[in-house]
């Protein structure tokens, strides 16, 4: 179970690297109005700063999806797996967006989107 927490803290810092991508070594970032300064970024930056809006969408549908898995008894192991897949999905994500490869991006939200539907059902899919 350890495993499954450790998972649910990295997933909600996917939105925070994200930002880091964005806001790092940028020029004028100021922290006291920083939503400003971020919506005028182009770029690589202002794609990291997109992938970082997206990223906190897709929290919680991953939540709920791992909440209801296990409170249905699903396997804590198969749970788990499964959500070290969509870290690693999200991850590629975030890389896919600000690398502007914008199909692979899309077939690697459309997969994270698929594990995520996977864990809803896998208290069903018990063999």
């Amino acid at each position: 179970m350890l495993g499954i927490k450790i998972s649910l803290v990295v997933a909600a810092f996917l939105p925070w690297l994200a930002a880091i991508c964005a806001k790092a070594g940028g020029a004028g970032f100021t922290n006291h109005e920083p939503r400003p300064w971020l919506a005028s970024l182009s770029g690589w930056r202002g794609r990291a700063n997109a992938a970082q809006a997206n990223a906190f969408e897709a929290l919680p549908f991953f939540y709920a999806a791992v909440l209801l898995a296990l409170w249905s008894g699903a396997d804590a192991l198969r749970v788990q797996n499964l959500m070290i897949s969509w870290i690693v999905l999200r991850m590629l994500y975030l890389l896919m967006y600000i690398m502007d490869k914008a199909t692979l991006r899309s077939l690697v939200w459309f997969l994270a989107l698929a594990v995520n539907i996977w864990i809803v059902f896998l208290p069903v899919l018990r063999t």
